[in-house]
């Protein structure tokens, strides 16, 4: 990880979509107070930090959407840019490069030149919260973004979602009632707006280090859904 001292654009995320069409939230979004405190507490002590609502990487006109939780506090709420400058970025991009969903390397830093591939990133919450885990009433708030997200892909044929966090905020946003589609690690279905819905744990150190997943169970994940989107 880069030193925290080092200074980072703040103007906008790079590579970000420039089309016509999902709902981004304000840089000084108002809509949760616990979550805009934190905020505040970040930018007085880090000015040279990103710093706000985290934007959607890649095109939306890209088949697959990866929906996140949240950004990490020392990594896109640092960067800008989402799974970027903490841990949880090496296995995601890593595993992205070797399927063809990214091109180039990561290097855990906007600057690194890495490319999406037909792929969008975004999370189910926008802003670092704090703990790295939001409240209930934050992932509500903050679903009309990913809603608009949704709704705005005109070729999304795919979405992954790491956690459970991230997959009860997508089935909500597709107007599914959480308890009619659980969570469950590697599974693949097609949900009624023909959207295939596919989860794998979060790709966290602490999953990691915990064995929960290994590199193994996400490449089988990114490699299913490779496959099927070739196959669309």
């Amino acid at each position: 990880m880069p030193p925290r001292s080092r200074a980072l654009a703040r103007p906008a995320a790079p590579s970000v979509s420039t089309s016509p069409g999902p709902d981004i939230p304000p840089r000084e979004c108002p809509a949760c107070p616990r979550l805009v405190e934190y905020r505040l507490a970040n930018q007085a002590a880090h000015p040279d930090w990103w710093n706000a609502p985290v934007p959607p990487w890649g095109e939306s006109s890209a088949s697959l959407l990866i929906v996140g939780l949240a950004p990490g506090v020392k990594g896109a709420n640092r960067t800008g840019r989402p799974f970027t400058g903490d841990y949880a970025g090496t296995l995601l991009y890593e595993t992205l490069i070797e399927y063809g969903f990214a091109t180039g390397r990561y290097g855990a830093d906007p600057a690194d030149g890495l490319v999406l591939n037909d792929c969008r990133i975004v999370n189910a919450v926008r802003c670092v919260p704090p703990a790295n885990l939001p409240q209930t009433s934050e992932v509500r708030t903050c679903n009309h973004f990913l809603r608009s997200e949704l709704t705005s892909m005109p070729n999304l044929k795919a979405v992954l979602t790491l956690g459970v966090v991230a997959h009860n905020a997508t089935v909500a946003a597709c107007g599914i009632p959480m308890s009619r589609i659980r969570f469950t690690h590697g599974q693949v279905q097609t949900l009624p707006n023909g959207l295939v819905l596919t989860d794998s744990y979060h790709v966290s150190r602490y999953n990691t280090n915990t064995g929960v997943l290994t590199t193994d169970m996400f490449r089988a994940v990114v490699a299913r859904l490779r496959a099927l989107i070739d196959a669309a």
